[in-house]
């Protein structure tokens, strides 16, 4: 029973143009001089480079490792060096640069060390999955949408259909057609891996009718197979993924959906073919069967290219002039792009090299103003509105494009062929998807960035809230100790306080006028200098500060009598000075690092002037700068120490204060915590503002410093119900 085909609506029949190139067989590659690897030939993130300039490189080796989840590796296509990772031309409709590796090549074409899998069907799916994505391999149709991530299904999804797109609906590419002639037998052992890996309930190879010779070899290579070969309908574009689908299953893609919605994989046949050997030969994707053809071509067909390949050699092997170039489009005449630079490298998804004559194809009209005709409609198969879309997208209202479905066009030209007013529609559209996608992108960081302030926010109402309940709880504990106070009775014996000193300290006396007699004695002397000075400048304030200097000379004076008057009057027993430091760590440590520094700078002095001589190289200079550095080195040492035992007693003298009154020391600390707290709110604040600053970090500091507080706050009401 053969299978029900449908038709979707709209579609174009252009002239094919494929008998140029599809009759000749598949012309083997030439090594050039150098190859340009572009370490993204995908759809997905970039491959990162894992080799360096200088390094040799043999075929088949990894040049870029997968970046990410959807993302593949690039390979070296043939031996030689890396001589640059750079920017460099790729196949880009705006012309855009990109980063690859350019290896010189040696000519020797020498593999790595390379074996398949013969029996994969006895290894893990995973394994087997691993090595289709460490080949590299990318769907070859065009879209370069990396095959693991189709063929890597969840456990609980079936797949009711695996679809081989061998359609090639685009006019002047034979690749797949000839490839299919060629090598039906190895596509179809590639199709049978990834049937294993998915089990799907049917499995169809789509070829358009145009085809005969590839739709037989197909055939008698699938005998004794599950594999259905059915023969469509010639259509244009008949080789979209959602159009062959519906063709070979009546079943439509939602919109903004994939095939897996509706239980179907769709694969093309050079990918179909790359896995093939990938996993039976161990080859990793390297190379690719690519249409040359046109007017200006030579020698018009199909060749096996190295990926890399800069398209200028391809053109001279294909015998195609570059000075008699009219137009080069990269792809077909409906869904291509033209490229202007001819150093661009062959990557995977290079299905066709076009070189047409200017007579063939001519430069495009003049765009007309639109006479809504709606032929545009009638051609599109997705079932859009061109003419509306068009509208949107020149009009720069893009909210309304994206309302009227304008993801789902395919960019097929359909509406563009059939224009009668030679408007470039899919261009407006590419424009019109390329602004939706950037306000996309600004719309998902301010979400993301909203978000933030939100959790923000409600983090500090939050850490607000419950501070503000520790501090009624502390209010609430000293309200409860002052009642128990005042609750009980007085101690029957407390001494009464008489406000005089039961210990005094003649020596702490005596220090304190011999302080202030010095402090006169200084401001008098300062003075004394002000009045000279004012004398020799001729100032109209001297006789003010004589007067100052008087009274300042009277209380100098008056300040040393009582100094020596009570110096006098100590007793012998009594310290007249500042207490023995002879049992005293620090001043000992002290007066030894000011000796030392005396002695430091003493040699220093005899060193420079022993130096001032002008010779500078006799062995006693050498003596002297020797006893400088050892006496520098000594002085620092016990500097060093000095400051240490100062650091200890301090520490100490903090326990000891802390154990006195532990409250006291608890609260200081909730203040210290508070404070810090508050600045690194400021601080992530004016990083919000300004743009600058890594807020990430900033927000994991208010929460180790809210954290710190927290501890503070804690140790305060422990001590706290401890004192009560």
């Amino acid at each position: 029973m053969s299978r029900r085909i449908w038709d979707f609506p709209g579609g174009v029949h252009p002239p094919e143009n494929k008998q140029q190139s599809s009759v000749q067989a598949i012309k083997p590659y030439t090594i050039p001089e150098y190859v340009v690897i572009p370490l993204q030939q995908h759809i997905g993130v970039p491959a990162k480079p894992c080799v360096a300039v200088g390094d040799r490189v043999l075929k088949g080796q990894k040049l870029g490792d997968a970046g990410g989840f959807v993302s593949l590796p690039v390979h070296a296509s043939t031996s030689g060096t890396v001589i640059s990772i750079d920017l460099h031309v790729v196949q880009h409709p705006s012309g855009m640069d990109s980063l690859c590796i350019t290896i010189q090549t040696d000519g020797a074409d020498q593999w790595i060390d390379h074996q398949g899998i013969a029996d994969y069907r006895n290894q893990d799916k995973k394994v087997v999955l691993e090595r289709i994505r460490e080949a590299g391999i990318a769907g070859m149709g065009g879209a370069g949408f990396p095959s693991v991530v189709k063929l890597g299904i969840k456990p609980d999804q079936q797949v009711q259909t695996l679809i081989l797109n061998a359609v090639e609906c685009e006019p002047y590419i034979t690749a797949d057609d000839r490839l299919m002639q060629e090598r039906a037998e190895e596509i179809i052992q590639g199709l049978e891996v990834m049937a294993w890996l998915i089990n799907p309930q049917d499995i169809v190879v789509g070829i358009e009718d145009n085809k005969p010779q590839a739709i037989d070899a197909m055939r008698a290579a699938a005998q004794g197979t599950k594999i259905e070969i059915v023969s469509v309908p010639t259509k244009y574009p008949s080789g979209g993924e959602k159009q062959l689908i519906y063709i070979l299953t009546g079943k439509e893609v939602r919109s903004g959906g994939i095939p897996a919605d509706v239980g179907v994989v769709c694969q093309n046949t050079g990918t179909a073919y790359a896995v093939k050997r990938a996993i039976i030969d161990g080859e990793p994707l390297i190379s690719r069967v690519t249409t040359l053809t046109g007017d200006k071509v030579k020698n018009k067909g199909n060749y096996e290219v190295l990926l890399g390949t800069p398209v200028s050699v391809l053109l001279q092997q294909a015998g195609v002039a570059e000075p008699e170039l009219h137009r080069l489009i990269m792809g077909g005449p409906m869904m291509g792009f033209a490229i202007h630079d001819p150093r661009v490298p062959v990557v995977k998804t290079t299905n066709c090299l076009l070189v047409p004559s200017e007579k063939e194809f001519p430069d495009p009209a003049l765009e007309q103003p639109c006479i809504r005709c709606g032929s545009c409609a009638q051609a599109c198969p997705v079932n859009l509105l061109p003419q509306q879309l068009y509208w949107f997208a020149k009009g720069k209202e893009f909210d309304k494009a994206a309302h009227f479905n304008l993801s789902d066009c395919i960019e097929c030209g359909a509406c563009s062929y059939v224009c009668p007013s030679n408007i470039p529609l899919v261009q407006y559209y590419r424009y019109a998807k390329g602004e939706i996608r950037i306000q996309q992108q600004e719309q998902q960081k301010a979400d993301h960035a909203r978000l933030r302030f939100e959790a923000r926010q409600a983090r500090i109402e939050r850490e607000e809230q419950e501070k503000e309940l520790k501090r009624q709880q502390r209010a609430k504990a000293a309200a409860e100790k002052q009642a128990v106070k005042k609750k009980a009775p007085p101690a029957a014996n407390a001494p009464a306080n008489t406000g005089t000193p039961t210990d005094p300290n003649p020596a702490l006396d005596l220090t304190k006028l011999q302080t202030a007699a010095a402090s006169t004695m200084k401001r008098y002397k300062d003075a004394q200098s002000a009045l000279l000075q004012a004398e020799k400048s001729g100032s109209e304030h001297i006789e003010v500060l004589r007067k100052k200097v008087d009274q300042l000379k009277l209380k100098a004076d008056t300040a040393k009598q009582a100094f020596v008057d009570a110096k006098s009057a100590t007793p012998s027993d009594s310290p007249t000075t500042a207490p023995d430091t002879g049992t005293d760590p620090i001043a000992i440590l002290k007066k030894a690092s000011a000796d030392d520094f005396a002695a430091y700078k003493a040699a220093e002095k005899a060193l420079q002037e022993a130096q001032s001589t002008g010779n500078t190289a006799t062995p006693e200079i050498d003596a002297l700068a020797a006893d400088v550095a050892a006496l520098k080195t000594k002085s620092d040492a016990s500097k060093a120490a000095m400051k240490e035992a100062r650091a200890k007693e301090k520490e100490t003298i903090q326990k000891q204060n802390a154990a006195k009154d532990p409250v006291k020391t608890a609260k200081m600390e909730v203040a210290k915590q508070q404070v810090l707290l508050k600045k690194a709110n400021k601080a992530l604040q004016a990083a919000q503002a300004s743009g600058e600053g890594d807020i990430d970090t900033l927000e994991q500091a208010i929460a180790s410093t809210q954290q710190a507080l927290d501890a503070a706050e804690a140790e305060l009401q422990k001590a706290e119900g401890a004192n009560s």
